[in-house]
């Protein structure tokens, strides 16, 4: 091959970081996922004085790994995240035999006991929120979403007639039914009739097309315009999708939720820490306490599990309920 030649070829190859966008957009990765992965594989360079991954391996990936649990006191999930970004890099994107791979141990993670709120104190930090955050957070609590579950929320994933919401793609890519709590109903159509509001002015503009999964929308080209598939929580502006640059609008931010929250548990004079995902927990928490079978509780969260869903039941071993203190 002339050597003018082989530097046009070589020219045209994408950049490492674009490399690992495509592979990752070509397996469906989440944006989310995406934009870590990437992160801490330019980290993981930078780390190394900008060597090219080739010229690395195992024993650099332990240095940095070791680096940010020593000086960067990174959490054990952090850590792994950090691990399977590099493990992806090396495997789908270089396309190196990984030998070495099962030399390099995760990092534990360590047992807790969940935050559980009493059913005051759950209504306390409730109360202090408003608008549309009061709304998330009473399904939070009363159907037991994650943050991310709750914010993803489309229009047709809501049955009035059933008294039901769908979770779409949950964690694991699973879909469960979950309930919808009776005492949300009025909150909630109100804030279905302001999405609608926007979503109209939205195409009056020329915009109104809902990010959907690549493959559905090539499926159903109409799709991101239809009501059904829009956001039950749109953000306040629309902003351009970093996966193909159009005009959007898309769904709230969970940082705008999590300070909402945050604020609230504040003023309630909560000592507790707080976060949205305190009212999953207290939502089990309170099922197992009013005496629902526990494997009806694991369905209404989505758990894998059983095992996941028995760390609840550390509740009932709390003073004045199932178990007594001889002392008592």
């Amino acid at each position: 091959m002339p050597q003018m030649f082989a530097d046009k070829c070589e020219d045209a190859k994408p950049k490492l970081l674009d490399a690992i966008r495509q592979a990752l957009r070509f397996k469906h990765y989440s944006i989310r996922t995406e934009q870590a992965y990437v992160d801490w594989s330019r980290r993981f360079i930078l780390h190394h004085g900008r060597r090219h991954p080739r010229e690395m391996g195992a024993e650099e990936i332990r240095a940095f790994l070791t680096h940010l649990a020593v000086e960067g006191q990174v959490a054990a999930s952090t850590q792994n995240q950090a691990l399977s970004a590099l493990l992806f890099l090396y495997k789908e994107v270089l396309e190196i035999d990984l030998p070495w791979v099962g030399d390099i141990e995760r990092a534990k993670k360590p047992h807790r006991v969940p935050v559980v709120l009493t059913r005051d104190e759950a209504r306390a930090v409730l109360d202090g929120l408003s608008g549309q955050y009061r709304l998330m957070g009473d399904l939070l609590y009363g159907a037991g979403l994650r943050l991310m579950e709750c914010l993803r929320l489309r229009v047709k994933d809501i049955d009035f007639g059933y008294w039901q919401i769908t979770v779409r793609d949950g964690k694991g890519g699973k879909d469960r039914i979950t309930m919808l709590p009776v005492s949300a109903a009025p909150a909630l159509r109100d804030q279905l009739d302001r999405a609608r509001a926007l979503h109209e002015a939205d195409l009056r503009e020329g915009h109104g097309r809902v990010w959907l999964p690549d493959a559905l929308e090539r499926k159903y080209p109409n799709a991101a315009v239809e009501r059904g598939w829009q956001w039950v929580f749109p953000a306040e502006r629309r902003a351009l999708d970093p996966r193909g640059g159009m005009e959007r609008r898309h769904h709230v931010i969970e940082r705008n939720l999590q300070n909402a929250v945050k604020v609230a548990a504040g003023r309630a004079g909560m000592t507790k820490p707080v976060s949205p995902h305190t009212f999953r927990h207290s939502f089990a928490t309170h099922l197992l306490e009013a005496g629902y079978d526990i494997r009806t509780v694991q369905e209404l969260l989505g758990h894998k599990d059983v095992s996941t869903t028995m760390i609840y039941t550390h509740v009932l071993n709390r003073p004045g309920l199932a178990v007594r203190s001889p002392l008592d």
